[in-house]
């Protein structure tokens, strides 16, 4: 199987640093021809919890290099989907499966607009990373990855992706219910990452403050009663508990919202605490504190350059 990971970022560089570790051909692909450049000649440097290891991936700025692909692994910002998508349709071919495991409500839509619904596969993962520069990377926690197609239905391919990723040590699950996990990871997220951004706290902190815990249950809740009226059925029964959960679970973890303040770059506040606002606006529901974190991430994005 011909795979290819489209972004260097802290996700797509894990991936791709796991994926050398199997027989398939692997390439990873960089808008960036500097970024590409150096990550093919000195490889993608690991450290953390899977321990320091280097890997060497075949890495390129230039489509043309590559050839047509089995399966496309989508590891860019949300913001960025649209683009990425349009830059690699000369490696779709007519099986081509390609796979996000991106942040946020929209990216799937966004690829089938322009791929075809029945090229998505879309997925989770609880995988912790931190990029720190490019080609190195923190491994900063070790989780499952969920994988399954818009329709319910469980095709070859997805199985083939799922056994690939575990021989490689990334351990994956398939479910049915994608729909679900994607809606139960963007409330984690809306609880978690623009607080993290705002206040700059690793998650663990963020339960610590009263104030921050206020924040974060109000976020929750408002995410909560919109997923609700949509019908969606979570995959944990109190959003509350969970996020919390998680916050502990990965207490010493700078959210990925909060890397992109920190290196003053944008962030998926549009895709994330945005879709809340946006859809509260549609359905007349009221959601202050997911509008306030919006305005203030957005806020912060707009200063960069100008903060004393």
């Amino acid at each position: 199987m011909k795979i290819v990971v489209v972004g260097s970022g802290a996700m797509g560089s894990l991936f791709a640093a796991f994926l050398t570790k199997s027989k398939e051909e692997i390439w990873l692909l960089d808008k960036n021809k500097e970024n590409a450049a150096k990550i093919n000649a000195s490889g993608i440097s690991v450290e953390g919890v899977s321990g320091s290891w280097q890997a060497k991936v075949k890495t390129t700025a230039g489509i043309e290099d590559i050839g047509k692909a089995d399966l496309a692994l989508i590891c860019v910002k949300a913001f960025n989907t649209k683009s990425a998508v349009e830059q690699i349709k000369p490696i779709l071919g007519q099986n081509t499966k390609i796979l996000t495991l991106q942040n946020g409500i929209g990216n799937v839509e966004i690829i089938s607009e322009i791929a075809g619904e029945d090229k998505v596969i879309a997925g989770v993962t609880s995988q912790g990373v931190t990029l720190i520069e490019t080609g190195k990377i923190r491994h900063a926690g070790n989780g499952e990855t969920i994988i399954g197609s818009i329709d319910g239905k469980t095709p070859v391919e997805l199985r083939q992706i799922r056994e690939i990723f575990n021989k490689v040590g990334l351990e994956t699950k398939m479910s049915r219910d994608i729909k679900s996990l994607i809606w139960s990871k963007l409330i984690i997220n809306v609880g978690i990452n623009a607080l993290a951004a705002v206040t700059r706290l690793p998650n663990g902190r963020l339960t610590e403050y009263e104030g921050t815990k206020r924040i974060l249950r109000d976020a929750v809740t408002e995410a909560a009663r919109i997923v609700k009226r949509k019908r969606v059925k979570l995959v944990f029964d109190d959003p509350l508990a969970k996020v919390e959960a998680v916050c502990e679970g990965t207490s010493d973890n700078l959210s990925s919202m909060l890397q992109d303040v920190l290196r003053k770059k944008r962030t998926e506040i549009d895709f994330i605490n945005g879709v809340i606002v946006r859809l509260g606006q549609e359905m007349g529901i009221s959601v202050p504190t997911n509008k306030l974190l919006l305005d203030l991430v957005k806020t912060i994005e707009s200063s960069y350059g100008h903060s004393v």
